[in-house]
């Protein structure tokens, strides 16, 4: 083990207490076994700034979210109230054998949002609770008004929702044109397309008949009266139905209710807990604002308070520099309460904005940010907490952040640590790494092949480490794909066969925007977080090709297009890598044809966790059963009869080359290659994933637990298999989110290998490795939000290198060595 001692950098601490003796200076972690850690020791230094690097696999985040945090966080349920743990959620208890000198631990993780629309950047940030309160004691406010709470300011709350959409902005409405498609149809003829299908549908045209209405006579031809109550009646009357008598089926009369299309529709939309049946109605309902409020989400009485000239509204859409600015003039001149608000909003909204999110506003809703704008966000939050004696445990703040803005969190990092915290951050940014403290180096490599220290130190001390996949990288020792050849040197660019025109391009920050994208070649999105890249790409590119291949069969030479983006695989730990890739249908049947199946007579369903027979039913297929505990929170155990195999014992009796079903799904994709070798559909998805980087996933590993760049990687893997000749277009939402350099290298080997197989791909990123690799790049800016939305530069990497006022241009000049 090292000496850390010897190496340790020089951390602030409280003064010592006269006799007291010295407070340890680390956090010692021994016995560490979580997920693939091999008794991992480990001597961490506190008040200072450690990153924890590796490669995408190799138990960096084991050590420090798995086993550090989760064990502090531990700690800290072991003082709380019983009851009060049931309200929390708990990460469980590591697999470690002790750690010491371990504080109170702040978990910021990359995750995805999963709030609805009432949550925004404003409560995220905190900023609309100080926002409320500057309009409740500051506001100008009418004559004779009385004053409101600052709860009166918040559509979140019944004081202050807007009672016609309930706070929401937007109401759901129908029209004749959406429920009736077709007019020259007959209501027989399935005029009414909103209705219901099968039994449903025919006994609602049933009782239409009965009521009198003729519904053999085209939609159009009838009166407009008739047409408006059939869609629109809130009326339900009951009527005898004498069904028209079927070959062979008697029908009975019966009492038939009457619902209008429109009826049915609103009350599927609102109260269906079927997803397919609410995303069915949608289609025949169209989103409006809320006439009572304009969108704005707020009662009238809320609104006719206005501050610096503008309503609360007003300001809570203004992007946050603008804010900043309105809030600054208006303290200047304003009351002594103005004064102390304004301020106080002002100093919170500059740690945002510090983050390079000030082209947020704070009524953009959570769901519509990235999970790095979220986790940004919420440093903020903790940078204004104003807490200290803790240790702040990051997921990769640098996701999504243009090389422009990382020197601004570099600042946010050590004002933390000087504020008398410690900072431990899992990282792969070349950057943020240089500027630690202390390094800890996971690996060698992913999944059985990691888990082990491979240096835990300053980050100069790497250098010796031939094993570790991070030393080359640090140290300038380039090689593979970082900018398309072995030995680092820059490629030549390849000359597009086509291209792809958008003209006056205008959603979001885009106004009027002309670009070319060319075909044929790897074209790199560049730009500051908030500069229109993802509107660029991932809506106005995505949307003009997907209609040109779907009026036109093609869009210039391109006959596919593939959107590869970072959403999650699956919501439930019933899907995994093997059910997504389709590999798992092979697997079964290979189970189905083995002799033992045959004799039994299973099918492939048998083999199946997701349905009945062949499944575990204490668990239904879960593979763990929920504990209830009366003074502690409900927590998850292995499932007593199949001990997480998810099958019952008859479905493991039968194995395939000596492994079970459930075996089979415990192997790493790596193992599975070598497993399947003789069973060419299996091999082939196996050998996709294993040439992307994931060869350390196993195949059964819940979509629950997969980052969302393992998650863009294996949606890449099942399109690889595929051999496809048509043109593709492939587009990809910063596919090295989540990545180690090393693995950067295998996915660009991979890319390239899809343009050079004639092929299309469009990247929007931040990497400059990438950047540099590309033929072609769109710069897009100069700033985000109203100050984004151009396109700054485009042309070859060298050329935008060069070009004046893009902010993206001197890091890629850095990158190709012309700086």
């Amino acid at each position: 083990m090292h000496s850390p001692e010897a190496q340790q950098p020089a951390p602030v601490h409280s003064p010592a207490v006269a006799g007291a003796p010295a407070a340890d200076p680390f956090v010692r972690v021994r016995g560490a076994r979580e997920h693939n850690l091999r008794g991992v020791d480990v001597d961490i230094p506190r008040d200072a700034l450690t990153v924890f690097t590796g490669v995408s696999g190799s138990g960096k985040s084991s050590l420090a979210f798995g086993t550090i945090y989760a064990e502090a966080q531990r700690r800290y349920f072991e003082s709380v109230a019983p009851y009060a743990r049931r309200l929390i959620h708990q990460v469980g208890a590591p697999k470690v054998g002790e750690i010491t000198g371990l504080p109170p631990a702040v978990s910021l993780e990359q995750r995805r949002s999963t709030a609805g629309t009432r949550s925004s950047v404003g409560t995220v940030t905190m900023l609309s609770n100080s926002l409320r309160m500057l309009y409740s004691r500051a506001g100008d406010y009418p004559a004779g008004a009385e004053r409101l709470d600052s709860d009166a300011f918040s559509p979140n709350t019944a004081a202050g929702a807007c009672p016609e959409c309930h706070g929401l902005g937007r109401i759901h409405r129908t029209s004749e044109e959406l429920l009736v498609p077709d007019p020259a149809l007959s209501i027989r003829e399935g005029a009414i397309a909103a209705w219901p299908g099968a039994w449903q549908g025919k006994n609602l045209r049933d009782v239409l008949d009965a009521l009198g209405y003729d519904v053999d006579r085209p939609w159009r031809e009838l009166p407009a009266a008739e047409r408006e109550w059939i869609l629109f009646t809130e009326e339900q009357p009951v009527v005898t139905v004498h069904p028209v008598r079927e070959a062979d089926r008697i029908q009975r009369p019966y009492q038939g209710t009457y619902t209008s299309a429109h009826r049915y529709v609103m009350r599927t939309f609102s109260d269906s807990r079927s997803a397919t049946l609410r995303a069915r109605a949608e289609r025949f309902l169209t989103s409006v604002a809320c006439p009572g409020c304009g969108g704005s989400r707020l009662r009238a009485e809320a609104l006719a308070v206005t501050f610096a000239g503008r309503t609360i509204a007003e300001l809570a859409g203004l992007p946050l520099t603008e804010l900043a600015v309105v809030l600054a003039g208006a303290a200047d001149g304003g009351s002594e309460t103005a004064r102390v608000l304004a301020g106080d909003l002002l100093a919170r909204i500059g740690t945002v904005t510090e983050l390079g999110l000030g082209y947020l506003s704070l009524d953009r809703t959570a769901p519509t940010l990235s999970a790095g704008e979220l986790q940004r966000l919420r440093l903020a939050t903790q940078l204004r907490s104003g807490l200290f004696g803790v240790v702040y445990v990051l997921d990769e703040p640098s996701a999504g952040l243009h090389p422009a803005d990382t020197e601004a969190l570099l600042g946010v990092l050590d004002r933390l640590k000087a504020a008398g915290n410690t900072v431990f951050v899992v990282e792969h940014h070349l950057d943020v790494v240089r500027h630690a403290d202390w390094l800890v180096d996971v690996g060698p490599r992913a999944g059985e092949h990691g888990g082990e220290v491979l240096h835990c130190g300053p980050p100069e001390g790497l250098a010796g480490v031939a094993e570790s996949a991070t030393r080359r990288f640090l140290f300038g020792e380039r090689g593979g794909a970082g900018a398309g050849e072995a030995g680092g040197a820059v490629r030549a660019v390849r000359g597009a066969n086509g291209h792809i025109a958008l003209s006056q391009v205008t959603r979001n920050n885009l106004r009027g925007l002309d670009v070319e994208f060319p075909l044929g070649v790897f074209t790199a999105v560049t730009g500051v977080s908030g500069s229109g890249k993802s509107t660029l790409v991932g809506r106005a590119l995505a949307e003009e090709v997907a209609g040109r291949l779907e009026r036109e069969g093609a869009a210039g030479p391109v006959r596919r297009l593939v959107e590869v983006d970072q959403k999650p695989i699956g919501r439930t730990p019933r899907s995994n890598l093997a059910t997504y890739t389709g590999l798992f249908d092979t697997v079964r049947k290979i189970f189905t044809a083995t002799p033992e199946a045959r004799a039994r007579g299973y099918s492939a369903g048998r083999f199946s966790f997701n349905v009945a027979g062949g499944r575990c039913e204490t668990c239904q297929g879960e593979g763990f059963v929920s504990v209830e505990l009366l003074f502690l929170p409900s927590t998850y155990a292995p499932c007593p009869d199949c001990a997480g195999a998810r099958y019952n014992p008859e479905t493991l009796q039968v194995r395939h080359e000596g492994l079970t079903i459930a075996d089979v799904l415990g192997l790493t994709v790596e193992a599975a290659v070598e497993f399947f070798a003789g069973v060419p559909a299996a091999a082939r998805s196996l050998r996709a994933l294993e040439e992307i980087g994931l060869g350390y996933l196993r195949l059964g590993q819940p979509a629950t637990e997969l980052s969302g760049g393992e998650a863009q990687r294996i949606k890449l893997a099942a399109e690889l298999q595929r051999v496809r000749r048509d043109h593709t277009l492939y587009l990809l939402d910063e596919p090295t989110t989540g990545l180690h350099p090393a693995d950067v290298e295998v996915l660009l080997g991979r890319l390239h290998g899809l343009v050079e197989a004639g092929h299309s791909v469009v990247v929007v990123e931040h990497d400059m490795d990438v950047v540099a690799g590309a033929d072609w790049v769109i710069d897009l800016g100069p700033g985000g939000g109203d100050a984004g939305g151009r396109v700054v530069a485009a042309g070859p990497p060298a050329e935008v290198a060069a070009a004046p006022g893009s902010r993206t241009a001197p890091y890629l000049a850095r990158r190709l060595g012309t700086a």
